[in-house]
């Protein structure tokens, strides 16, 4: 009895039904919390089961990097770190590529290394490219990193030699092996007979003849020789130096070039390393410091100083970005620029016939990589 009211069997009949309908509903859960009528483990592993069976029934595995091989023209040293500089900070991991670095030397071509497969892009002169053209080795430009020559035919003052004219009856050094065309040129310009005029001799990589007094010109790269000779003591005002750049018989030099079947098929993997290398660059001429701590890395122990190669690199920037340089175009190839190279390569005979200007270079790659 309640609240002094009694029940009919009807309603204690429906009371009993409710009850058990309230029943059900608890032990069900029926409010969607997760929850009701249970304990918080067996919430959590309700919540789990659920997330579970959202998730999809298997992630997809990372890509793998795409490996590319990359052959100096030299041993490893600051002409080469932009390359060094853009591994170190992972721009070409960042890319998705796994770059490994060959180091070159006096016995390594680059141009047969990629022409033959060992690796998929090279660094030299363009005019070590034409000839390898010429030789139908399946080979393009991709990028010129160089934008001006780093050539030049030093002197000492008490020598006389104030100009390219005065350079008759004097003995004139160049390491020769394709680096004398643009002296040859020069001479040409000039009226000059190597074989008449003056004596156009080999030259040591060392410049212990300039300094020995054996020759009277030497031939020295800006970010190089040339410091080699500051660095034993003699000062800039004691020196003449000759520019090719400034002469008009400049060739350009190091470039960036690959295996024209190997493009066909990579032309992506090709700008994305361009991107990456040319980012290298950019970080190398703005931070010389830390370009030339990559470069330390890997340079042969007493093969050189810490101070020369900050010397050459800040040398190697002039010639990348040289003064008053469109950033934007860093890695193009200048017609003007690689006609003249072809021009004179073929005056002195690196090449038989015209280069098809056409084929020799292609700026598609970094045209892409600026994208």
């Amino acid at each position: 009895m309640m609240n002094g009211l009694k029940r009919s069997p009807r309603g204690v009949m429906l009371l009993a039904a409710m009850v058990l309908v309230l029943s059900l509903l608890a032990g069900c859960g029926g409010n969607g919390n997760g929850n009701n009528g249970g304990t918080e483990a067996e919430a959590n592993a309700n919540a789990s089961g659920t997330e579970a069976s959202n998730a999809p029934a298997s992630a997809e595995p990372a890509a793998e990097p795409v490996k590319v091989k990359l052959q100096l023209k030299w041993v490893p040293q600051a002409q080469f770190a932009g390359y060094f500089l853009a591994k170190d900070k992972g721009y070409y991991a960042e890319e998705g590529l796994d770059v490994e670095i060959l180091p070159g030397g006096p016995d390594i071509v680059p141009e047969q290394q990629v022409a033959g497969g060992t690796a998929d892009i090279g660094v030299d002169w363009v005019a070590s490219l034409l000839t390898s053209q010429e030789q139908e080795m399946p080979l393009v430009q991709i990028a010129q990193i160089f934008q001006k020559s780093g050539l030049v035919l030093v002197s000492k003052k008490e020598a006389g030699i104030n100009g390219p004219a005065d350079l008759k009856g004097k003995k004139v050094g160049n390491w020769m092996g394709g680096n004398e065309f643009e002296v040859l040129a020069l001479f040409d310009k000039y009226q000059l007979d190597s074989n008449k005029d003056l004596n156009f001799t080999k030259q040591g990589f060392t410049m212990d003849q300039f300094l020995g007094g054996e020759i009277d010109a030497a031939s020295a790269m800006t970010y190089n020789e040339y410091q080699v000779v500051l660095e034993s003591g003699i000062k800039a005002e004691e020196l003449n130096v000759i520019d090719m750049n400034d002469e008009g018989v400049a060739m350009l030099e190091d470039n960036l070039f690959a295996n024209r079947d190997w493009l066909e098929d990579n032309k992506e993997t090709a700008a994305k390393f361009v991107r990456a290398s040319l980012k290298g660059w950019q970080d190398a001429i703005a931070d010389p410091e830390a370009a030339v701590d990559s470069v330390m890395k890997l340079a042969e122990e007493g093969s050189t100083s810490r101070e020369h190669q900050l010397t050459m690199m800040t040398e190697v920037a002039k010639l990348i970005q040289p003064e008053g340089f469109d950033v934007s175009k860093l890695g193009y190839t200048d017609a003007a620029a690689f006609q003249q190279t072809a021009d004179i390569a073929l005056k002195f005979g690196v090449i038989k016939e015209a280069a098809n200007i056409e084929e020799a270079y292609t700026n598609e790659i970094v045209e892409l990589a600026a994208q």
